[in-house]
């Protein structure tokens, strides 16, 4: 016994100098290495994921049909549930538990993927309400199998979302690997989309200008914390109306991050050939190129705030020169008669100033050339501050091309000069 208490000493010392030596190793490395560190801890985050995933797997294949509330996967305060160890902890300072569901359970909270516990749709997949044996209730994203989103696009979405931790941005619960299926579980979030309030004739009118600038902020500090704030730089590339969705209190939180990038260091800008977003939301050069930044996102924030203040969808209009909203709105700004934009269910004689300062942010987000676009932290002293703002030049999409006498039907006419909005890009190749 003497023996065994002496080892297990010497083993704690060993640890505790152990641990002393990586903070002052920490502590004296410089940036650049904090920047190597950081991408190689992002490698080891992706590796354990998929040693958690494996485990996930086997645990189901394991389980009894039928649901059981004692089988693997629902005791969710096992350590088997936590993607991330007490080294990987999120921005908040608290640790990052992500909670592994067994499908049983899945298909138990969902009533097996009822039509009626269905809330939503998108380019990956549906999205169900479900409720926790507990009580909680969760929305869960059953991936497609033939969405397009395939395990890296998962894994992505995984580990951004239960690594970054902001009041803007949607919480993460938990996922389910199981065979051919991807599911992910998030808080439940009653008001759902922005979209269906803003493009709803009823329900816009319970959004009044007060409702909707705390939206518009609310979105842009979520976007800020994604490009400037958090430990890493990520870049959302399909920000749009119903990706952002509302709580009890109208507090905007960002979710769908399956086609985020990780930025490292003091990288700017990518290219890629695999061009994913959504038709009316993607900036030229991403459209274009296959060139993306933080300016894609912006643009893509621009996009939203003039539909918010509009309550229209940047989509066909019916007007002979524009072929948007984007072009509806520079049409009415050259022509001095930019009020006329302004969703008639508001009331904003109060806040005239503060509208039109809006709009005029909105038009900076959307010019045609990324080097002209502000940045998110600019973005929010501009909303905020009365002092005056650049002149906003002529944005992109705006116009149609002579030879475009067809509504935006197809991918190919779009990237001419036509846009169709809320068609979800899974793969496009680029044009160099």
């Amino acid at each position: 016994m003497g023996m065994q208490s002496s080892s297990v000493v010497v083993e704690k010392e060993k640890r505790l100098r152990d641990k002393d030596e990586k903070r002052r190793v920490r502590a004296e490395m410089d940036d650049e290495d904090r920047q190597v560190v950081m991408e190689k801890q992002n490698h080891g985050i992706l590796d354990g994921w998929k040693a958690h995933m494996g485990r996930a797997m086997r645990m189901t294949h394991r389980s009894q049909r039928g649901f059981d509330p004692n089988c693997e996967g629902y005791k969710m305060n096992e350590r088997h549930g936590d993607i991330f160890n007490d080294n990987e902890t999120a921005d908040s300072g608290k640790g990052s538990e992500l909670q592994l569901f067994s499908f049983n359970v899945v298909v138990a909270v969902t009533k097996n993927f009822s039509e009626s516990n269905m809330i939503g749709k998108g380019g990956f997949g549906l999205v169900y309400k479900g409720q926790l044996p507990n009580g909680q209730e969760v929305a869960v994203k059953r991936l497609s199998m033939n969405s397009g989103q395939g395990i890296d696009e998962f894994k992505t979405e995984v580990t951004l979302i239960a690594k970054l931790q902001h009041k803007n941005l949607v919480r993460l619960l938990g996922c389910c690997i199981s065979g051919e299926e991807k599911i992910l579980i998030y808080e439940y979030l009653s008001n759902k989309g922005l979209d269906s309030f803003i493009f709803d004739q009823t329900r816009s009118i319970t959004l009044d200008w007060r409702k909707r600038f705390n939206i518009i902020v609310g979105i842009a500090r979520g976007i800020l914390y994604l490009h400037e704030d958090s430990r890493l730089r990520i870049i959302h590339r399909d920000l749009k109306a119903s990706n952002i969705l509302l709580d009890d209190d109208m507090n905007p939180k960002i979710s769908d991050f399956g086609m985020a990038r990780i930025f490292g260091g003091n990288q700017t800008q990518a290219n890629t050939n695999r061009v994913v977003g959504t038709y009316g939301y993607m900036s030229p050069e991403y459209a274009m190129d296959g060139l993306f930044s933080i300016k894609s996102d912006v643009f893509s924030f621009g996009v939203i705030l003039l539909e918010i203040i509009s309550g229209r969808r940047n989509s066909y209009y019916s007007d002979r020169r524009s072929m948007n909203l984007i072009g509806h709105v520079w049409e009415l700004w050259k022509g001095d008669r930019i009020l006329e934009l302004i969703d008639s269910s508001m009331n904003i004689s109060t806040s005239k100033g503060e509208v039109l300062r809006c709009i005029q942010v909105g038009l900076l987000c959307v010019q045609e050339k990324a080097i002209d676009r502000p940045n998110m932290s600019s973005v929010i002293y501009m909303l905020s501050d009365e002092r005056i703002m650049p002149s906003p030049k002529q944005p992109a999409f705006s116009f149609w091309k002579e030879n475009c006498s067809d509504h935006p039907q197809s991918s190919t006419n779009w990237i001419d000069g036509c846009s169709r909005n809320e068609i979800t890009i899974t793969e496009l190749e680029a044009r160099y």
